[in-house]
């Protein structure tokens, strides 16, 4: 993909989020290129669920198309959620104390567990797989892998989408762990966490069950 797909697509995109619905013409015009070109950008948009398109009928001619964001496409913009979290959980911490806010924690760590243990199943290796799986599907960045030599499994994470709030209120981190020990029914220990300054979370899962 070049340079000049990439910023034209996100100009359309740029577009759209501060003017609202427009017309394959109003963008032409905008952006100073052809009809044809804008129909180009907003075919592989509207496959990438980017972007939708309303049928509008119009005083004199044919009906229009009228295109839009999706949700999908307002998640590209700059978010604030982190900060957002972080001030409610310190609110709470400073009324309520720091048992209220681990209360928080463990009903996000049951509602996960109900959730995960209707998809974990079959043997070890199976459950570790599938854990991975729903972990990356939320953003974790995960990989698992054997150790043939001892027969442990290891799931390691390159990304944490609450590291903000796990750096600072380490209960994410342990609901974490309770979480894995959960639905594994086996012995998990982490060995590196990157709320701690480590590179990945590491979580080294025991052949021994419980």
């Amino acid at each position: 993909m070049s340079n000049d797909h990439t910023s034209t697509r996100d100009q359309i995109l740029h577009m759209l989020k501060t003017k609202g619905s427009l017309s394959v013409s109003d963008m032409a015009l905008d952006l100073g290129i052809t009809e044809m070109a804008v129909r180009r950008h907003l075919n592989t948009l509207e496959r990438d669920n980017l972007i939708q398109s309303t049928l509008v009928r119009q005083a004199m001619g044919r009906p229009t198309n009228i295109y839009s964001l999706s949700a999908e496409a307002d998640e590209l913009f700059p978010r604030n959620y982190s900060h957002f979290t972080l001030d409610f959980l310190r609110d709470l911490r400073d009324i309520d104390g720091t048992e209220k806010v681990e209360m928080l924690f463990r009903r996000r760590e049951d509602r996960l567990e109900e959730a995960y243990r209707k998809q974990i199943a079959g043997e070890l290796e199976e459950r570790v797989s599938s854990l991975a799986k729903l972990q990356d599907e939320k953003g974790y960045m995960v990989e698992w892998e054997k150790d043939e030599a001892s027969g442990n499994y290891y799931i390691k994470e390159s990304n944490c989408p609450i590291a903000q709030v796990a750096r600072e209120f380490k209960h994410a981190c342990s609901c974490e762990l309770s979480l894995f020990r959960k639905v594994l029914n086996a012995e998990v220990e982490q060995t590196s966490c990157m709320a701690n300054g480590g590179e990945k979370c590491v979580f080294e899962i025991k052949q021994t069950a419980k």
